[in-house]
């Protein structure tokens, strides 16, 4: 028989708890389905469990570690009362009230729905890339730039993501190396020019990165060329992977809408999806910002939205 709940959250990075945060402190008893530690594509805590130092969040003046930090949104959403399973939703249903979703051997049925499944990085699919995330490389500018002052870097990706993370990173590194599997950049051409006329930014053609060097801390790359197969070694201290973002919406293909990149779409200003009653929220939505903040700040919206949502319903029910 299935359980029911006045409030069912899918995923829980940033925006998944906040939104239980004040879920709970609402009386509403949110259920958070948090995804499961072996999986790249719903890691209980989002990105951020796989981050190690997060300097740009507020209220960490000296910074804290990226689990740390997650651990400590899931432990103040388990205060107010949210409950938790740690495991992988495998189907939904949100045809009909109430909605429901099922994980491999369980199903549950909810009076409103928060989707917070996040986006992953498109990684280059090394060895031992994912061990040495916050070692050395990074899929994000903003939050990381600030450790590599005064190194050598390199950005790799072709595209006005890599252009613009690669101009941001000009502001600490001494020498920011665009590596690009093609002859020219597929950005636009305000972003061509601009990486272009940077003196700190220098390109390495028809390259593809092939291995990374180091145990514990990047110490290195391998390059080899698209074109003769030669390789070669440089020694950089930072590698910035910038070759898109992929939403976790598989689960809602033909159930949500979507934008054309894939991102679910909600309606501007708000996190209703196309569904009332589903509400989403954090990078499963935002495809622009990316950020812990800004995600949390979406998981709120979407908390006060479902609550609001709630309160109409049960008015309009009496």
């Amino acid at each position: 028989m299935a359980t029911h709940h006045h409030v069912l959250i899918i995923g829980s990075g940033p925006a998944g708890l906040t939104a239980a945060i004040y879920t709970a402190r609402a009386n509403l008893s949110p259920f958070i389905i948090e995804g499961e530690p072996s999986s790249t594509t719903d890691q209980p805590g989002g990105q951020l469990m796989l981050t190690t130092e997060v300097e740009n969040f507020p209220g960490f003046p000296d910074g804290i570690m990226g689990p740390e930090l997650m651990g400590r949104f899931r432990e103040q959403a388990a205060r107010f009362g949210a409950t938790f399973l740690t495991d992988k939703v495998t189907r939904v249903d949100f045809s009909a009230r109430p909605f429901r979703v099922w994980t491999r051997d369980q199903e549950f049925t909810a009076d409103s729905i928060i989707v917070s499944t996040g986006a992953q990085s498109l990684m280059l699919g090394l060895p031992n890339e994912t061990a040495l995330v916050g070692h050395g490389v990074s899929t994000c500018a903003t939050c990381d730039g600030f450790f590599f002052r005064g190194k050598e870097i390199v950005v790799v990706g072709g595209g006005d993501s890599a252009v613009e993370e690669a101009t941001f990173l000009t502001k600490f590194a001494s020498k920011v190396t665009i590596v690009h599997r093609r002859s020219e950049l597929r950005a636009s051409k305000i972003m061509r020019d601009r990486a272009e006329n940077n003196e700190r930014i220098e390109f390495k053609w028809n390259s593809a990165v092939v291995e990374l060097q180091g145990t514990d801390m990047l110490e290195g790359i391998v390059l080899e060329d698209t074109v003769t197969g030669e390789r070669s070694q440089m020694n950089v201290a930072g590698l910035f992977i910038a070759i898109g973002h992929k939403p976790n919406t598989g689960l809602f293909t033909g159930v949500l809408d979507m934008e054309e990149n894939g991102y679910l779409a909600t309606r501007p200003g708000s996190s209703y999806t196309n569904i009332p009653g589903v509400f989403a929220c954090g990078d499963v939505q935002d495809h622009t910002y990316r950020q812990a903040i800004t995600a949390a700040g979406s998981g709120c919206m979407a908390a006060i939205d479902c609550e609001r949502w709630l309160e109409s319903e049960h008015a309009s029910l009496a």
